[in-house]
């Protein structure tokens, strides 16, 4: 029997999946951060208790392990690769491969192992592969390296918006009254003057307030939403063009959170306006899967496995890491 562990490594947590060739769950683990960008040390730690906690849930051993993918944030570039496998060599790991967490949505999104993620949660990121196996990413820094959006930055839209209406810079929105009672302040100027004054962040579930006025109709949520979606469709079609890819059928895979729990459209309707644009044959589809099993599936790749449709039915499913049930052995 051969056995399989995912690894999904992100900013805040880490899970690891331990499955068998037929996609039997056999071992779960999670932890903390597992982004070394944020702290190198910390997500070494993270990365090896959650891949351990999974490996001895299911009564194994290292060695007992076929192929291990790691799907990990802050994968973006070689100077990365130069901490990373040594941290998980470190670990024992000898059979493994090691990619960006784009990676692992979009395997967990599609039945084809090649295709385009596009991830708006905190950040953005889009990265894509093609049916010869070449890799590409496109973006997943920040606004000064040409990024726009996601929670991290749709936050500040909001407050900005929300100040410009008060100043008369921009129409009135129903931001306002959604942005003061998050906060809990009860004038606009009240709050400028606390976060000017004390230096203070806007949270970042504040961007999740632009799907309630956007549902409202608010013309200045809708601009906002409306540029992420064609911001996103700029990398889908990068990726795509970088790729080779103009002319093939496969998905496009939209994950995080802005693009799975709110989203009526307004991001997703230009993503789709922009791929049709350049690879009429691709379809976007929305990712249900939770991510590590794209790990899973890319270590049972990695290993030379074709993945058997009976497979693919059972753990697609899988949508809900903690409702994950492990197979009675």
């Amino acid at each position: 029997m051969a056995y399989y562990l995912g690894i999904d490594g992100g900013g805040t947590k880490t899970y690891a999946l331990l499955t068998d060739e037929q996609g039997q769950v056999l071992g779960k683990g999670q932890s903390g951060n597992g982004n070394h960008q944020i702290d190198a040390a910390v997500a070494a730690e993270s990365i090896r208790s959650a891949a351990f906690g999974a490996i001895a849930d299911a009564g194994l051993q290292l060695a007992d392990i076929r192929h291990t993918f790691f799907g990990l944030a802050g994968a973006d570039r070689e100077p990365d690769y130069r901490i990373l496998h040594p941290m998980i060599r470190n670990m024992g790991f000898t059979d493994y491969s090691v990619d960006c967490d784009t990676v692992i949505g979009l395997r967990a999104g599609t039945k084809r192992p090649y295709g385009v993620a596009l991830i708006c949660g905190t950040g953005t990121n889009a990265a894509g592969r093609n049916p010869q196996g070449e890799h590409v990413q496109c973006g997943g820094f920040d606004y000064m390296y040409g990024d726009f959006g996601g929670g991290g930055a749709l936050n500040i839209e909001v407050f900005r918006s929300v100040i410009r209406a008060w100043d008369g810079r921009e129409q009135p929105t129903q931001l306002t009254e959604l942005l003061l009672s998050l906060l809990g302040y009860d004038t606009v100027g009240e709050m400028f003057d606390d976060f000017y004054d004390n230096q203070r962040s806007v949270p970042v579930d504040a961007a999740r307030l632009l799907f309630a006025a956007a549902a409202g109709q608010d013309a200045v949520a809708l601009e906002i939403l409306n540029r992420q979606g064609v911001e996103l469709g700029k990398s889908a079609a990068a990726v795509i063009r970088r790729l080779g890819m103009e002319n093939e059928a496969f998905d496009v895979v939209l994950a995080g959170s802005l693009l799975t729990r709110g989203d009526r459209g307004w991001i997703r309707g230009p993503i789709e306006q922009a791929v049709r644009a350049v690879a009429p044959a691709a379809s976007v589809v929305t990712l249900a899967t939770e991510p590590v099993v794209g790990a899973v599936w890319a270590a049972m790749e990695a290993d030379g496995l074709t993945i058997p449709e009976q497979v693919y039915e059972q753990m697609r499913l899988f949508r809900d890491f903690e409702h994950i049930h492990q197979t009675t052995r």
